[in-house]
């Protein structure tokens, strides 16, 4: 399979450098991988009010690496380069810009705010009902794909309950039914795809992101376009339960899975 999801150092959060990445999919026997550094703009400042990590992606050297990489590891593994954006409804003209000037092979949407706030910090869910935060972080994603759909897939759909003080014990599609309908059927109307991200294994979770049943329903919807990634940010988690995930995705009425070259989607059998 391939990993459609990892960081690198070129993202304010990666732990391995991309030969790193590579080496260590070599040796797992990956088809291929795309790495996915993050891009958020106008991120904002931490909680204590100190600075939040620079998570604006330096992109010309990015672009230079990966490339080079490409041809470095010819003929052992085929190497993408793609983004992963973190969106905001404000930010569309910017992402479209930088788009229309830059030739990635993969973009992955993704919401680590809600309405600005950053999900992962405690502070978000103070003064709330966890259901409230849940259901704030999703209208945020609703807003997100009104303001902008110049995106291949949504990433770590249901990221949230990462952080949230119950996780995911509280958390079900059929909860949450009504605004997770919404989302896919805007998604599957765009012809915008999600992927299987296997974090949330790693995370204790027992699901992928998002949970299977959010993967079933988007199918039953006539959504067809699924890519897999580990998200790694280090080379122990690269392809992380891919086993599962191939199973996962059987399981949930896929044939395929999806993978990107300049942005045009190739459809793989599982």
């Amino acid at each position: 399979m391939w990993d459609m999801h990892l960081h690198s150092t070129f993202s304010a959060d990666g732990k391995a450098a991309p030969e790193e990445q590579i080496r260590q999919a070599i040796s797992l026997g990956l088809d291929g991988i795309c790495f996915t550094d993050h891009c958020d703009y106008d991120y904002p400042p931490n909680p204590d009010g100190t600075p939040s990590k620079n998570w604006e992606l330096d992109i010309p050297p990015y672009l230079k690496k990966i490339t080079e990489c490409k041809y470095e590891f010819i003929g052992e593994i085929e190497i993408c380069c793609g983004v992963e954006l973190g969106l905001q409804p404000h930010l569309a003209d910017r992402l479209k810009t930088l788009l229309r000037n830059t030739q990635f092979d993969f973009v992955i949407g993704s919401s680590h705010l809600a309405h600005g706030m950053d999900v992962y910090f405690p502070q978000y869910y103070e003064r709330r009902s966890e259901r409230e935060a849940y259901e704030e972080y999703f209208t945020s994603i609703l807003e997100n794909l009104e303001a902008f759909d110049d995106f291949d897939v949504y990433g770590h759909l249901d990221y949230v309950v990462r952080y949230g003080p119950h996780r995911n014990e509280n958390y079900s599609y059929a909860a949450y039914a009504d605004i997770l309908d919404e989302i896919l059927k805007k998604l599957v109307w765009l012809g915008k795809g999600l992927e299987l991200n296997t974090a949330g294994f790693k995370y204790g979770l027992g699901h992928p992101h998002p949970t299977e049943d959010i993967l079933r329903r988007y199918r039953e919807l006539g959504g067809e376009i699924i890519t897999t990634g580990s998200d790694a940010h280090e080379t122990k988690h690269l392809g992380n339960d891919f086993d599962k995930a191939a199973a996962i995705l059987k399981d949930c009425g896929f044939e395929y899975y999806t993978i990107f070259r300049d942005r045009n989607p190739a459809f793989v059998r599982l």
